[in-house]
Formats: C-alpha cells, sequence, structure tokens
C-alpha cells in the first residue's frame, strides 16, 4: 500500500478545512432538525467535491477513486449523513460522465458538479431491494420518447435533487431488459412520496420517486437499451468504496471522541484511561479501523486500474468497512457510559447514521454473496 501523494495530503487538508468549519459544529442540529443544508452542499462544491471523479472538460475534479475514499472519509469525521449524500451525488454524475455521450454531459454535468443541480440514484423499488434485476418500472418506448411508470423507493435526496438516474425495465425479464434514464424533477409526472422517518441519515430526505407516465425523449436514455443494469453496477462498486470510506470517517470521530472521553473522566481516583482494560478496548478499535483503511485504499487502487478483481474488492471493502464502523462507533458510545447516549456528545448519531451503511449501496450480506461468487465462480 503506497503513502499519501502531497496532493492527496492537500486534499485531506483542504477537505478537513472544510468539514471543521461548516459540517462537524452543525452535524447534531441538523439531524435533530431534519435539516438538509444545501447551501453548504454548493460550498463543497465550489472546493469541487460536487464532481470529484468527473472530468475536467465537463467541470469536474478529474480525481482517482483513491482520493475520494480519502475526501469521503474525511467529510464523514463531521457528518456520515451529509458524506453520504454527497458520495451517493457524485456516484450519479459519475455514471453519466462515464457512459453519457457528449451532448449528454455537457448538458447535465456542468450544474452537477457546481451543485445547481443534485443528483440521486433510483434503482431499489418497494419489491425489488437485494433482487435488483427484479425492478418493475418500465420504460416503454413511444416514437421518439419513453414513457416511465413505476416507483422507487428509498432514495437519497428526492424531492430536493433535480437529475435522477433511474433503472427502467425496457425489455424483458432479468438484468438484460433493464435500461438507464436521466429523469428531471419538472418533468410531467415524477413526484415524492413523504419524507421518510429514519433511525439516522436525518440531515438528508429519503423518500419514494413516483413514475405515473413520464414522457421523456430518447436522448434521455444512458447507453444503449438493455445496458441500464451493467451501468448501475458498475456505478455501485465506486459508491461502495465512498460508503466505505463514510464508515471509517465516522467510526474514528467516535474512537477519538471515545479516546478524549476516558482522559477527561476520573473513576475510582483515577482518569479512565489509566484503565488497561480501557486501553485495549482502544487498541482494538484502533486496529480494526486501520485494518478496514487499508482494505478500502487497496479497493480503490484496484478499481482505479480496472483490476478484474476491483467489483470483488470493492464488496469485501464495503462489507468489512461498514461492519467495523458501526462496531467502532458502538463500542465508543459504551466507553461514554451514560453521556453517549445523549444527544450533545454526538456519538449516538454516529451510530445511528452509520447503521444503514450496513444496508446500502447493496446490503452486507449482498456483498458476502459477491465475494462469494467471485471464490467457486458461480453464476448465481
Amino acid at each position: 500500500m503506497s503513502t499519501l501523494t502531497d496532493d492527496q495530503l492537500a486534499i485531506v487538508e483542504t477537505t478537513l478545512d472544510f468539514t471543521q468549519e461548516h459540517l462537524t459544529p452543525n452535524a447534531v442540529a441538523w439531524d435533530q432538525d431534519k435539516h438538509f443544508p444545501v447551501d453548504v452542499l454548493r460550498k463543497a462544491a465550489g472546493l469541487g467535491l460536487g464532481g470529484v471523479y468527473v472530468a475536467e472538460d465537463a467541470g469536474g475534479s478529474g480525481l482517482s477513486r483513491a482520493d475520494g475514499v480519502l475526501i469521503f472519509e474525511v467529510l464523514a469525521t463531521g457528518c456520515p449523513s451529509i458524506a453520504g449524500y454527497l458520495s451517493i451525488h457524485n456516484m450519479v454524475a459519475w455514471m453519466i460522465d462515464r457512459y453519457g455521450e457528449e451532448a449528454q454531459r455537457a448538458r447535465w454535468l456542468p450544474a452537477l458538479c457546481s451543485m445547481e443541480a443534485l443528483g440521486s440514484y433510483c434503482l431499489t423499488e418497494p419489491e425489488a431491494g437485494s433482487d435488483a434485476a427484479a425492478l418493475k418500472t418500465r420504460a416503454a418506448r413511444d416514437g421518439d420518447d419513453y414513457v416511465l411508470s413505476g416507483v422507487k423507493q428509498f432514495i437519497s435526496g428526492a424531492g430536493a435533487s433535480q437529475t435522477y438516474v433511474v433503472m427502467a425495465r425496457t425489455g424483458g425479464a432479468g438484468p438484460r431488459g433493464v435500461s438507464a434514464f436521466v429523469v428531471q424533477r419538472d418533468d410531467p409526472g415524477v413526484s415524492f412520496g413523504p419524507n421518510e422517518q429514519k433511525m439516522g441519515w436525518n440531515a438528508q430526505p429519503t423518500r419514494q420517486v413516483i413514475l405515473d407516465g413520464v414522457r421523456i425523449p430518447a436522448d434521455r436514455r444512458l447507453g444503449a437499451e438493455g445496458e441500464g443494469f451493467r451501468i448501475a453496477m458498475s456505478g455501485l462498486n465506486g459508491g461502495r468504496l465512498g460508503i466505505a470510506a463514510c464508515s471509517l470517517g465516522g467510526a474514528q470521530s467516535a474512537l477519538h471522541s471515545g479516546q478524549t472521553y476516558l482522559a477527561d473522566r476520573e473513576a475510582f481516583g483515577a482518569p479512565l484511561l489509566n484503565a488497561q482494560a480501557l486501553r485495549f478496548r482502544l487498541a482494538d478499535m484502533a486496529t480494526e479501523l486501520a485494518a478496514a483503511r487499508a482494505l478500502v485504499r487497496q479497493a480503490a487502487e484496484a478499481l482505479d486500474r480496472n483490476d478484474p478483481e476491483a467489483p470483488h474488492l470493492c464488496a469485501m471493502a464495503k462489507r468489512f468497512a461498514t461492519d467495523t464502523g458501526y462496531s467502532v462507533a458502538d463500542r465508543a458510545l459504551q466507553l461514554h457510559g451514560g453521556y453517549g447516549y445523549m444527544t450533545e456528545y454526538g456519538i449516538e448519531k454516529i451510530v445511528r447514521d452509520l447503521r444503514v451503511h450496513q444496508i446500502l449501496e447493496g446490503s452486507n450480506e449482498i456483498m458476502r454473496l459477491i465475494v462469494a461468487r467471485g471464490l467457486t465462480g458461480a453464476a448465481r
């Protein structure tokens, strides 16, 4: 594993300054108020964080996946919810940059990179979660148009986002019948369900996206007919790394808070940090995070060089880092005792935010399935 370059160190420093100024001081209040800070997202875009992986000719930063995991880890030390949304937005922007024609790139990417338009990823449906290839949303060809009908579930940013990459069925059953489309919020027939009441990730909206006879021109299709599922899975490889990195950042923040608390808190006549049993807990937590970080960075480097093993490594990294991150944050809460359960310390928020990382971008059970297929060569 290579050490960080000077450019990467500068990226980390700039992102950390932004995080400490704009995210960390506000994270608990945003969570409590269920406030989605679009103004702060646009400030992040001013640093190039709205198009991390998008080519520079389209207004992006042109950075690598190895750079990206550094960025999202740092952002999540301030607020995993906002960092998680930024990871999803960047997945959407990258998909358009990677699979869009030149006219499509020019049409949508500048606004996504500036975050004047926010992006959302629409794959999951009420009856198609882990079995995403069973999706039922249809896109029927009608002359030079497509007419989309269906419901997308658990969509981060829905309602606030302007641009939606939607997977819909244009052919028969299974993954080969799926195509990808770009839908806009103001397209006639687009509406949204109520904001979901969630355990965590309260600083961003999560709603259904309802498509009721949404007519869009054929030039809104991303890639060829039947390529949508491959495009969706390709996007998720990077998305999984983003969420894995967010778990590292949230857990690292919780670990730091736990260590600080043990140093400041006295019991039985001495600082709690003097207790060997508690020091051993910190040592285990730090070791597990270091191992998870190494795997995430290995997977990111593999994805950057188009290694054929990259999808399996991304699944490994997502599974391991999100499980580890949640476990470390939960143990950090325990180190705080009753205070960890109180809102003001921010630990319980981190625990709530990180829990969903084990579910979204492919549940960790599906990550195990992907890894097992890679080991055994089984198609299903």
